[in-house]
């Protein structure tokens, strides 16, 4: 399984990869994309079968990454990482097709709550 992590900051990247481990999920490929339009190019080069994205980042935000790939064509599981986890952005994200959003802090239970239904089946 390969996993595509779309944070800005790389050290959020670094705690995301650390608490994917944590989490079970340490034999995983990961490739890391420093917003979303670097998400958009490497989802197309790279095949993940699971995104984790931020919400705000420059060039294209998270939910525009996800809009994006949807119009593409694209249903790869797509889920949020990110610092807001408002009823609103929760709706919106649900809306766009995301399967899930877990809001930091976060901890290795929240990750394998949100990802074991994706990456286990």
């Amino acid at each position: 399984m390969k996993i595509l992590v779309a944070d800005d900051s790389r050290v959020m990247r670094q705690i995301v990869i650390r608490t994917l481990r944590q989490a079970g999920y340490a034999g995983h490929d990961i490739v890391e994309a420093e917003n979303g339009k670097d998400a958009l190019d490497k989802v197309r080069t790279e095949s993940p079968d699971l995104v984790l994205s931020d919400w705000n980042m420059p060039e294209m935000n998270g939910i525009d990454l996800l809009d994006a790939l949807r119009r593409s064509g694209s249903t790869v599981p797509f889920g949020f990482v990110t610092s807001e986890g408002s009823a609103d952005m929760r709706a919106r994200a649900e809306a766009g097709g995301a399967l899930f959003l877990i809001a930091k802090p976060f901890t290795p239970e929240a990750f394998d709550e949100a990802l074991a239904p994706v990456l286990r089946g």
